[in-house]
């Protein structure tokens, strides 16, 4: 077991190695494809609200502004490569893809299957992909 523990943390040392922190400047785009997406989602959400959108019969103003000042706050800190940010955007990403994987058990038709292996090869790799850069952005620098 002495062992596999030993390879173990032979490999979180190469990993840790192997990370370049960002330079002055540098925006990962898995980074920035995120902050799109979510200045995109508090702007369609405002959209939405002013246009009248209701859901099941009633217009949720307070619950869609709130959703929409988050959003907005998760994109300027991601924009800006704000720890924080990102941990958030990764928790929200995190919760849709269980959500959407548990919705595939009372999926009723084809169209909810699709709709829910939809939302999880959209946010499944964009999470994973966050990870490394997670880790980047948190790097000291390296003298």
């Amino acid at each position: 077991m002495a062992r596999g523990y030993a390879r173990a943390r032979e490999k979180d040392e190469a990993a840790r190695a192997a990370l370049v922190p960002l330079a002055p400047g540098e925006r990962p785009w898995p980074v920035t494809l995120s902050a799109v997406l979510a200045a995109l989602f508090a702007i369609a959400n405002v959209v939405f609200l002013l246009s009248g959108w209701e859901v099941d019969g009633k217009s949720p103003v307070a619950s869609g502004l709130v959703f929409a000042a988050v959003m907005l706050a998760a994109a300027v800190g991601m924009w800006r490569l704000k720890y924080w940010a990102v941990l958030g955007w990764e928790v929200l990403l995190g919760v849709t893809f269980i959500g959407a994987m548990l919705s595939l058990l009372r999926a009723s038709n084809l169209q909810g299957v699709l709709l829910a292996l939809l939302v999880m090869a959209l946010t499944g790799p964009l999470f994973w992909l966050l990870i490394r850069q997670m880790a980047r952005i948190q790097m000291p620098s390296r003298r």
